[in-house]
């Protein structure tokens, strides 16, 4: 008697590009899908620019993005993607506070969401449901993330950096990189005036008075994140 075979359908492991700045964290993420078998890993960024150069010549199912890369905001580069209507899915893995990042990146045109304080097994997670099409966001992030969409009001106090434009979040977390007004202008290709006009802004809407104390806030707040 003949059995009949039914073979299972193989299951897509997708490719993925990594972009950080930080060689040991692209290793330890490398590591991390290797072990888990959650990706074929095809390239490696150390700045914006290549990660799109990377994109658009393999153009990989994931792309597995930091936030603060040298030479340009992964904001931008999560923008320019989308504008290029580019097949690769993006997903975030930043030191950076999801409650006042998570939100925009989501909005920009990012997939996912994570924080590099968690667990190796939340990005692997991260990189399945992205595959599959979904969204990854953390439990606390998806709640307030349906909430906006409700349109539920706000309870307490909104953020103050909620009220920050992305490119005014772009310019307050490069000031606490260290970067000069004319280092910003260089990289977001904007003039010294109209970053000093940002800087000014910045201040108002943080009620920061001098641009000392809003230096200070930057670094703060970078090294908090």
């Amino acid at each position: 008697m003949n059995k009949t075979v039914v073979s299972k359908p193989s299951l897509h492991i997708p490719t993925i590009v990594i972009a950080d700045d930080h060689p040991v964290s692209r290793e330890g993420l490398v590591a991390i899908i290797s072990a888990s078998n959650s990706g074929r890993m095809i390239g490696q960024a150390g700045t914006g620019r290549e990660a799109l150069e990377l994109v658009e010549k393999l153009s990989p199912d994931i792309l597995i993005l930091d936030l603060s890369l040298g030479d340009r905001p992964g904001l931008e580069v999560i923008k320019d993607l989308k504008a290029w209507k580019a097949r690769t899915a993006v997903l975030v893995l930043s030191m950076h506070d999801e409650q006042i990042y998570a939100e925009r990146c989501i909005r920009a045109g990012a997939r996912g969401y994570v924080m590099k304080t968690q667990a190796a097994d939340e990005i692997v997670r991260a990189i399945s449901d992205i595959s599959l099409g979904k969204v990854y966001v953390s439990q606390a992030m998806s709640s307030r993330l349906l909430s906006h969409l409700a349109g539920s009001p706000k309870t307490g106090g909104r953020l103050a950096f909620d009220r920050l434009t992305d490119r005014e979040l772009e310019i307050f977390e490069l000031l606490g990189q260290g970067r000069t007004v004319k280092q910003i202008a260089r990289m977001l290709h904007l003039s010294s005036k109209t970053v000093e006009a940002h800087r000014e802004h910045i201040k108002d809407k943080l009620d920061v008075k001098t641009s000392t104390e809003l230096l200070r806030l930057a670094v703060l707040s970078g090294a908090s994140s």
